[in-house]
């Protein structure tokens, strides 16, 4: 099967494996090492709180905005010299956190239908989150990888689209976009200038504010049907 698209880029979480599950359990298994390493700091902060601290760093260091695991690793390196903990356990349960992201569970026909799609494109993973491809099971299906953390800026700034482009010698033209967010992924790619397929896994909505994607799928089995369609010189709006 080959169409017009040498190359497409795929976002990861909730379009290829679904994200809250892993993020849960490797939440829950950080959590589980400071309540046995620096027991007072987990006896002061949740999970709820935790997260909140994040986000309030992520407001005040813009610096670091884009990149999860610095966030992480910071705001827990803040916490553990508040508490009088060495800031340098921060990396230990940070390596730990990764290592159960890692462990996702791609949705169903995902590594079968890369590897089809492989043959004829070529395939490059584009990612705000912090999962490293080379270490989940997909591993093998993808050209190469980018993340926000990589090239400094997450969707919907345009360096990560710009940069898988750059590593394909693609042109926008020659260039699709395949991911689940309306806005991060759809809205950022075709301001870009690339094409973009919105993949809808659980029947949402589309945003009223926004033009409607040229195409939205279920699933890569959908995709992959999209794909066969304009190359034969047709579009389908949805499948």
């Amino acid at each position: 099967m080959a169409s017009n698209y040498r190359l497409l880029t795929l976002d990861l979480d909730d379009t290829l494996w679904p994200c809250q599950p892993t993020v849960d359990r490797a939440e829950a298994e950080f959590h589980a090492w400071l309540d046995q390493q620096v027991p007072r700091l987990a006896a002061a902060h949740d999970l709820a709180s935790l997260r909140r601290h994040r986000r309030e760093l992520y407001h005040a260091r813009p610096d670091i905005a884009h990149d999860m695991t610095a966030l992480r690793q910071v705001s827990l390196e803040m916490l553990l010299g508040e508490f009088d903990y060495s800031p340098t356990l921060a990396a230990e349960a940070v390596a730990l956190f990764c290592t159960h992201r890692n462990r996702v569970e791609p949705y169903t026909e995902v590594p079968e239908v890369l590897g089809l799609l492989g043959y004829d494109h070529r395939l490059v993973s584009v990612t705000n989150g912090n999962a490293e491809v080379a270490l989940t099971p997909l591993k093998d299906c993808f050209h190469h990888s980018l993340t926000a953390a990589g090239v400094g800026a997450a969707k919907p700034d345009p360096a990560i689209f710009k940069a898988a482009m750059r590593w394909a010698g693609a042109s926008p033209a020659e260039t699709l976009h395949v991911g689940d967010d309306p806005i991060r992924d759809i809205q950022a790619a075709r301001q870009c200038g690339l094409d973009a397929v919105w993949v809808n896994r659980h029947g949402q909505s589309w945003p009223d504010d926004l033009e409607p994607p040229m195409a939205e799928v279920s699933d890569l089995h959908g995709l992959r049907a999209w794909l066969e369609g304009t190359s034969q010189g047709g579009k389908t709006n949805a499948l």
